[in-house]
Order: C-alpha cells, then structure tokens, then sequence
C-alpha cells in the first residue's frame, strides 16, 4: 500500500503546523514540496481550494486542515488504542488546549494577517493591528506565567499547533522588541524553534515534480 502523500509549502504556518504533527505522532509519509503560484494538477484534484496542507491517505481520503492532520498523526501507531500525551492528560487540559488553538486560529491569525500585510488593510495602522493580535500574545504570557509551558510543565498539543504563528508575527518587524513586554513567551518561541522536531519540520526540499524519486518525512 503506497504511503500517505503531505503536500506542503515550507514558509506556510499552517504547512508548518502539519509538519510538526506528522513528526511528532512519528506518521511515515511522503512529502512533496510545492510552489504557491505553481501548484500542481495532482494536488488541485484532492483539494480544489488550492490551499496547503494537504494529506492523502493511502485509501485517497483527503485532509485539509492543518489541525486534523496533527490529530490523525498523533492517534497513530502505537496510541491508534490510547491517548497521546500531547492531546492532554486531563478533560482541563483538553479543554485549555481547544480554547487556546481556536484563539489562535479564529481571532490572532486575522489580525496578525493584518499586521503583516497593513498596506492592504489601510483602514487602521500597522501599530492598530498590532495592538489587538498582542491581546493573543497577552493571553499567552499569562499562561507561561502559570506554568513552563502553554498548557502544563510539559509540552502539549497548543504549543507545536501555536508556535509557528507566533514566530510568524515576530518576524514581521525584526526591530520591535518584544521581549519586553511578552518576556516569557519569547523564551518558550526561542526554545520550540531551537528543537530538534521543529528543525527536522523545516528542512528544505526540492520543489516537488511528476516522476521524481519520492521524498519522505523524516
């Protein structure tokens, strides 16, 4: 049975999330890399919205969100019958782990979107914009106040599904020091991006082409 194929785009934040989801529920796939302005027919005909990720099962099921794809991976192999440590431990974690993806996902990564891009949204400032996706980065420090991590003393589910966008909206303007309003949310960035599974989540690989030896996650 031929492996499960990951189309993805290496700077997406989305496409990272993805990456780190496979890695980390250790999915064995195939990994081909595409280019935005020149996606490729094959990838088109399992998601016609064009957007990336997007996972094809060995059975040709599609999935095409980021966040499912980090849940298949981590219900895998050996937890297919348990629970991954990362999707929490407890129901309160499961539900701080919910609430704070879906923050992330529904009301920072508008804004942040915003600021990144405030020439094309001239109806407020740059530093308006910035304003209200730091509200999202105000919740967070709170909760690295309460423990080392976003959720628990342990790594969980919301850091690697978080930490892309996060690093996403510190690079937008390099001169801003955040650190010292958000103190602990740049130390816990720094170390997420400086592990091992989010390196192996940003290896480059060559743009993805019909008849190529195939390339797999690892």
């Amino acid at each position: 049975m031929p492996l499960p194929i990951l189309y993805t785009f290496r700077r997406c934040p989305y496409a990272m999330r993805a990456r780190l989801g496979l890695l980390l529920g250790e999915a064995k796939v195939e990994i081909r890399e595409i280019i935005l302005k020149a996606k490729p027919s094959e990838m088109l005909a399992a998601n016609p919205r064009g957007t990336v990720p997007v996972l094809v099962q060995s059975n040709g099921q599609v999935i095409s969100e980021s966040l499912e794809i980090m849940y298949w991976a981590l219900r895998q192999g050996s937890y297919s019958q348990t629970i991954h440590p990362l999707l929490g431990q407890s129901q309160s974690e499961k539900t701080l782990i919910d609430e704070l993806i879906t923050l992330n996902d529904q009301q920072f990564k508008p804004w942040l979107d915003k600021y990144k891009y405030a020439d094309r949204h001239p109806e407020f400032t740059q530093e308006d914009y910035f304003i209200r996706a730091a509200e999202f980065l105000a919740r967070l420090e709170t909760e690295l106040n309460r423990h080392q991590f976003l959720v628990r003393d342990s790594l969980s589910l919301a850091d690697y599904a978080i930490v892309p966008f996060i690093r996403q909206f510190t690079a937008v303007d390099s001169k801003r020091d955040l650190h010292l309003h958000f103190p602990r949310l740049i130390q816990w960035l720094t170390l997420l991006i400086q592990s091992t599974v989010f390196h192996r989540a940003m290896e480059k690989y060559p743009v993805w082409e019909q008849g190529q030896v195939a390339i797999y996650l690892e």
